[in-house]
């Protein structure tokens, strides 16, 4: 293993509601120091990020029906078009959570088969997310790698990073990329479809342990203790 390596595992993430264009700015630099795999932004600031990535490897990447996954399908399929118009050349979608616990798979088929074409006609990558909080029961889990499998999705992903789930006591809780899940997501996904954790994963550890799991990326927002502990441990 090596620094680069682990930078380019990393989908450094700049989703947080309160985040401002000089964040935005900000982040994007942190990325391009580190050079991640990607930045991961929301829909109205891909074209400044592309902006921002100029000259760099780091690619733009944008989220689609963030973060809970209820947009109707044709605006998730509006706003992946514009997205790969702005210079998103990776798509983050969240799946309708709602459609899938309700086991509505003939839906969830055509939401994820819609967004795939339009993603793919645009030259980009699709990565579908689960936000596995909600979803209790494997078997949810299993026919969403199957569906992703047969659809030719690109990634399957763990979580949003804002799927926090609401305790009967009124306080909430978010668990993100598991161990279990991960293994259960490589599993049951086609061996073409990679995985993504988010959720998490904050460490240099994190990472690679993960990594032993068969994920080749991650979303991160702790990309500078990441790497940081990367070229102290491998060089660089």
């Amino acid at each position: 293993m090596n620094p680069k390596d682990i930078a380019k595992m990393i989908d450094h993430s700049i989703l947080h509601p309160t985040f401002t264009d000089k964040k935005l700015k900000q982040e994007c630099e942190i990325a391009v120091k580190y050079d991640t795999a990607s930045v991961c932004v929301k829909p109205y600031a891909v074209k400044a990020a592309g902006e921002f990535l100029k000259g760099s490897d780091v690619l733009n990447s944008c989220v689609i029906g963030f973060p809970h996954g209820n947009s109707l399908i044709a605006v998730k399929v509006f706003e992946t078009q514009k997205a790969v118009e702005d210079g998103a050349v990776e798509i983050d979608m969240v799946v309708n959570i709602g459609k899938v616990l309700g086991e509505d798979w003939d839906y969830i088929q055509q939401e994820i088969a819609a967004v795939v074409e339009e993603t793919h006609k645009g030259g980009a990558i699709l990565k579908v997310i689960f936000e596995n909080d909600y979803l209790p029961e494997d078997r949810h889990k299993i026919r969403l790698c199957e569906i992703c499998s047969d659809l030719n999705v690109d990634f399957v992903k763990t979580s949003s990073g804002y799927g926090f789930v609401k305790g009967e006591n009124g306080t909430f809780s978010y668990k993100g990329a598991t161990d279990f899940d991960l293994k259960l997501m490589r599993k049951h996904a086609a061996p073409r479809v990679q995985v993504k954790a988010a959720g998490g994963v904050r460490t240099l550890d994190d990472v690679l342990r993960v990594r032993r799991l068969g994920v080749s990326r991650v979303g991160a927002t702790a990309t500078i203790t990441i790497m940081e502990e990367a070229y102290k441990r491998f060089g660089g």
